[in-house]
């Protein structure tokens, strides 16, 4: 698993790349493909030698949702055949899974993000658009909602009254709109997108990995926690944190004016 022509997977200098491959479908998500980038995710979170995720597609678009095209035809995602699934785990659903991952994942938005898509980037921990990608949340005007997870996460990225602006219109966001809202951490020429959201990784990845984890938690649970509640479930994380060599290494290093090498125990 980890190269299927749809999803590439790749691991290098402790950053995992996935790699939306349908470029002539602009990498929209078949049932298939939900599978599998569920499973590729995880599997990027249980490697040990994996400290960063970039999730990414070829072509012009990064993702323009779900692939409606097999729903019009009666096959697939959104099909009377599909309308009632025996069962649907969503755990194994790769917004669920986002949710729950512990590395940090950067979305490298080479292009235009829609529906499903848009979900999934804002998932993500941080993302980095090209200067012509967009931000479509057209899921009002296809008659569904943003099923992905966009009604719990865009108010608490944009706030309330932005998020129900945005939903609500089914509005399309320019990269310098989606810039100034906060839902792009940067704004880039095409060509860059990769090595921009690479650097990025890089400097994740040459930190300590289990406090890069930790921390990552650590800020999910606080999405819902009280201030005092926070606080002891802080550090209740610090202290294996503080008996690990990384931690170790990283008095060592500032002692000695040098760059640590964290080894991730």
């Amino acid at each position: 698993m980890g190269d299927d022509d749809d999803i590439r997977y790749a691991v290098a200098d402790h950053i995992a790349t996935l790699t939306l491959n349908r470029p002539e479908r602009m990498n929209t998500i078949s049932a298939p493909m939900l599978d599998l980038l569920g499973a590729l995710l995880t599997r990027a979170n249980g490697d040990p030698d994996v400290r960063a995720v970039i999730l990414t597609g070829t072509g012009r678009a990064f993702c323009a949702g779900l692939d409606l095209a097999s729903a019009s035809r009666g096959e697939g995602i959104g099909s009377a055949a599909a309308a009632h699934p025996p069962t649907i785990d969503l755990r194994a659903a790769p917004p669920t899974v986002l949710f729950a991952m512990d590395k940090p994942v950067i979305a490298a938005l080479n292009g235009s993000a829609a529906g499903y898509g848009m979900d999934i980037a804002i998932g993500c921990d941080i993302r980095v658009m090209a200067q012509d990608a967009k931000l479509a949340a057209a899921f009002v005007k296809r008659g569904v909602v943003p099923e992905s997870g966009g009604t719990w996460l865009l108010p608490r990225l944009i706030g309330w009254a932005k998020a129900a602006e945005l939903i609500f219109t089914g509005r399309t966001l320019t990269a310098d709109e989606a810039l100034q809202l906060g839902l792009a951490n940067h704004v880039v020429a095409t060509a860059d997108v990769p090595a921009t959201a690479r650097a990025i990784a890089a400097e994740i990845a040459a930190n300590a990995p289990l406090a890069v984890q930790a921390s990552k938690r650590m800020m999910r649970m606080g999405m819902d926690e009280r201030f005092d509640t926070h606080v002891q479930h802080v550090y209740l994380q610090l202290l294996p944190l503080f008996r690990t060599d990384d931690f170790q290494e990283g008095i060592r290093s500032f002692m000695e004016k040098r760059p640590a090498t964290f080894i991730g125990r």
